[in-house]
């Protein structure tokens, strides 16, 4: 058989050349294309007839849920949509070390003690090194199959030769090589050759796939893009090293609800699940001295209401360029809240260092968690704190006006339940108008102050009395839009706008 041409594939996202370049049309990488010689030629166009008939079926009809296998850990169930499905296959990725080579061992582990046949594959360490890990985890005990390879046609060789597993765990994909293409293993076509080859035959037979993936510097799973849709689900590991806080988050499944998560607490035998992570996250925060800057946002993820604190510190700043440090929530939505408070209700914010951070290493992304933000700016800028006890959620449009967000019922429960006695949110579809009196709160045990517009967040902390400094502390003698004594930036700004020298 005649050898194929040489071809050259973008590493980044595997679009294919003719010939070498330095950088990549598609994706604008550079130095990403790599040569690729596959050994076998294309394969021929499709003759007429030689394929089979498959059979057509109407839309209606009786649609049974798949059949589940749960793992023992409620968390993964949770972001997988109930548990393991037999025949799909999962993808986890996250950053080295975050943990995923810990949760798949720990998960298996306990399919193996059910009853389960299970294998794990490693490519990236030995027999030995997994058996240490397993034995600080407890759970060398677990009648685990294990193997170390990288060869596909051997994987497939030694599980076609006895009964098949039910859940194989392959550590990682990028380890994985097919042995018909000259390209090194982690390339786009190897780990897209590895891939298809171990889903048709898990699929084939049944079993359960688990990929582990490795991410990029930009926190996307490496490989080409067309990963991620061959699999099932992907579920991404998140969380800072410097935390003990481990957050599983589902961004596509087949057989569940996305952007369901589960959280994790990283401990010496291995991941710990933590039930209710809103009490994790506030642990650390005192109610009875309440202090500027902080909110709590009633949040969403997926179908679990979670509560988060929001910490903001809003400080003069020396600098020409003030600063603007954001953890945990999108620097663009920063600066959008930040310019609607200004316009729309008068505070000065632009010439001062202004820091934002989620507390607990949580990635917030809804648009739900404006409202917080925005009551956590007020408050730190205005050194008066938010109203003890109370939560805050809602979007805010550029006009000021604070718009509704979905489930707010669930919300409001879970901050009950959690001993939050108010709640500042949107007003809600349905609810009273312009100069009527709000509807009553149906919720038992929290009291909800329904706002229409930003300003009515403002004037709400403005009222509550000043913060309670310690003694010998530095309190701010000014307010926002207002110039220190001896501080002439403040007057150059004012005498540049009007004109005047």
């Amino acid at each position: 058989m005649a050898r194929a041409a040489a071809r050259y594939v973008c590493q980044s996202c595997g679009s294919v050349y003719g010939k070498w370049a330095g950088r990549c049309e598609a994706c604008g990488q550079w130095n990403s294309i790599v040569e690729e010689t596959p050994r076998e030629a294309a394969p021929r166009g499709l003759g007429k007839g030689s394929g089979r008939r498959i059979e057509l079926v109407a839309l209606h009809g009786a649609a049974e849920p798949p059949p589940r296998r749960s793992t023992g850990i409620g968390e993964l169930d949770r972001v997988a949509g109930g548990g393991l499905v037999p025949g799909s296959c999962v993808l986890i990725g996250g950053d080295p070390g975050i943990g995923k080579s810990t949760l798949l061992l720990q998960a298996v582990a306990s399919l193996a003690m059910g009853g389960a046949r299970c294998v794990y594959i490693s490519g990236e360490e030995a027999v030995d090194q997994v058996r240490l890990r397993a034995g600080r985890m407890g759970l060398d005990k677990a009648p685990i199959d294990l193997a170390a390879a990288t060869d596909v046609r051997d994987i497939v060789t030694t599980l076609e030769a006895g009964p098949p597993p039910d859940v194989l765990v392959i550590d990682s994909i990028q380890t994985m090589y097919v042995d018909t293409f000259d390209s090194a293993p982690g390339t786009v076509a190897q780990v897209r050759a590895s891939a298809q080859e171990l889903i048709r035959f898990t699929k084939r037979l049944g079993i359960t796939l688990l990929l582990v993936g490795h991410v990029t510097k930009e926190g996307t799973i490496a490989g080409p893009r067309v990963l991620e849709h061959m699999v099932d689900a992907v579920l991404y590991f998140e969380g800072d090293r410097g935390h003990e806080f481990r957050i599983l988050r589902g961004v596509k499944n087949r057989f569940g609800a996305t952007d369901e998560i589960g959280v994790f607490e990283m401990t010496g035998a291995g991941l710990a699940e933590v039930t209710n992570p809103s009490a994790l996250f506030l642990g650390d925060r005192d109610e009875a001295n309440p202090v500027s800057g902080s909110s709590v946002l009633a949040g969403m993820e997926g179908t679990r209401p979670l509560l988060v604190e929001i910490q903001a510190l809003v400080a003069p700043s020396s600098l020409a360029t003030p600063r603007r440090a954001v953890v945990g929530w999108d620097s663009s939505r920063l600066a959008m809240v930040m310019a609607v408070l200004e316009s729309r209700c008068g505070l000065e914010l632009g010439m001062r260092d202004v820091y934002l951070n989620v507390a607990g290493g949580l990635r917030v992304t809804e648009p739900a968690a404006d409202l917080a933000v925005a009551a956590a700016l007020v408050s730190s800028a205005l050194s008066r704190p938010v109203p003890a006890g109370t939560v805050a959620f809602g979007e805010i449009g550029l006009s000021g006006e604070i718009r509704p967000v979905a489930q707010p019922e669930a919300r409001l429960k879970e901050s009950a339940k959690l001993g939050f006695a108010g709640a500042l949110m949107p007003r809600r579809t349905g609810g009273a108008k312009a100069g009527k009196p709000k509807r009553e709160q149906a919720t038992p045990g929290i009291q909800v102050r329904e706002l229409a517009r930003l300003q009515e967040l403002v004037d709400i902390i403005r009222e509550q009395p000043p913060e309670h400094r310690p003694e010998g502390a530095p309190a701010s003698s000014t307010q926002p839009g207002e110039t220190r004594s001896g501080d002439t930036r403040g007057e150059g700004r004012r005498s540049y706008s009007t004109g005047q020298t």
